[in-house]
């Protein structure tokens, strides 16, 4: 197996994921989904906002250092292109907006897994973190940020959906690994 491909499937079963939460959160209406329901980012739309602002945020870090490979630049900027998510209670049709661009960051973030080189996980991602200490870690790393953000975050979706009896069994394994 190639190095990279475990990113390809984690950013896939990332947006199948992200898909079945969507799919689950559009059968709330827009109050219930912009109720604030005590998690750091209030509501399960504050939730789902993060998540699509985070992958875009994880996205700006890596332009630079990867510069040099022409296909994940151009999955890069897919992500740089997608507005930021709207702070507040969110309309319905600024909830369809927010789905929609968390789609786009989903088809980007795949392609960016697609693009990646094995010589690329050992590429320095630079920090403005905690004082330039470290200053730098590898892609490979950073990836794994990610992977594991967003499951900490759709985590607390699905505790959300617990609490409120609603399924939300969308973690199961349905990636196609070939």
């Amino acid at each position: 197996m190639s190095v990279v491909k475990p990113y390809v499937i984690f950013a896939k079963h990332n947006a199948e994921a992200n898909g079945s939460i969507v799919s689950i959160l559009e059968k709330l209406s827009n109050e219930e989904r912009e109720k604030k329901r005590g998690s750091y980012y209030g509501s399960l739309s504050g939730l789902v906002r993060h998540i699509l602002g985070c992958i875009g945020f994880f996205g700006s870090l890596f332009t630079k250092t990867l510069a040099g490979n022409a296909a994940a630049s151009k999955a890069l900027a897919g992500l740089s292109a997608i507005p930021h998510p709207p702070e507040g209670a969110l309309t319905e049709a600024q909830w369809k907006e927010v789905v929609a661009a968390l789609d786009t960051a989903d088809k980007a973030y795949i392609a960016l897994a697609e693009a990646l080189k094995d010589e690329d996980l050992d590429a320095p991602v630079e920090l403005n973190w905690y004082g330039g200490n470290p200053a730098a870690v590898p892609l490979a790393f950073m990836l794994q940020q990610l992977v594991a953000h967003n499951i900490h975050h759709r985590g607390q979706i699905s505790q959300i959906l617990d609490e409120l009896k609603i399924d939300n069994d969308y973690s199961g394994i349905s990636v196609a690994f070939v």
